[in-house]
């Protein structure tokens, strides 16, 4: 019941936004009663904290199946985050980056919906560093931070423009920024 919860509210709280989607709807939605819901949730805060928890997790897996396909080369690494990038903005329904979409409506950094949020942009950021690492750029930490920009620019991009550009705009911005750093002075 707790994992049907969840798939509840992620599809709802994705569609129309965490603070328009009540416990009730979710309790509807999943064919269970709020004494259900409370077992196994203490609040809907808990709850969201399990949806994007279950959203980072499907995240990484996805990410991390992208990078291992493409450990020959960082162009092949960079051409899998774009093809993932452009498939998730091209999914039916997509309305941006669930995490960015969260950190809107939980603006309090204390909050657990919040710590999740930044929990998973530092996933990204370790990942991307361990991206560029072998490249033994001047500041590969500063190169993922840039990283993880153009990825939450292509979230938003992919929600209000032509997603089917997405990938490839994506793929050349990412290639931009590490012959840009590759060359910066050490």
């Amino acid at each position: 019941m707790r994992d049907r919860l969840i798939a509840a509210a992620s599809a709802l709280f994705y569609s129309a936004g965490i603070k328009a989607v009540s416990v009730e709807r979710v309790i509807e939605q999943a064919g269970t009663t709020k004494v259900t819901f409370y077992r196994h949730f203490k609040s809907k805060d808990d709850l969201v904290v399990a949806y994007l928890q279950a959203s980072s997790e499907r995240e990484r897996q996805a990410v991390a199946a992208a990078l291992a396909h493409s450990q020959e080369s960082l162009t092949a690494a960079l051409e899998a985050l774009a093809e993932l990038v452009g498939s998730f903005a091209c999914r039916p329904g997509f309305r941006g980056c669930a995490f960015i979409n969260a950190a809107a409506e939980y603006p309090d950094p204390d909050s657990g919906p919040r710590r999740v949020v930044d929990e998973h942009r530092a996933w990204y950021r370790t990942a991307f560093t361990r991206l560029v690492e072998p490249l033994q750029l001047p500041d590969p930490a500063g190169t993922a931070e840039d990283l993880l920009l153009l990825r939450d620019g292509a979230m938003v991009a992919g929600y209000l423009d032509d997603p089917a550009k997405l990938a490839a705009s994506f793929l050349r911005s990412s290639k931009a920024l590490i012959d840009a750093e590759a060359a910066a002075p050490a």
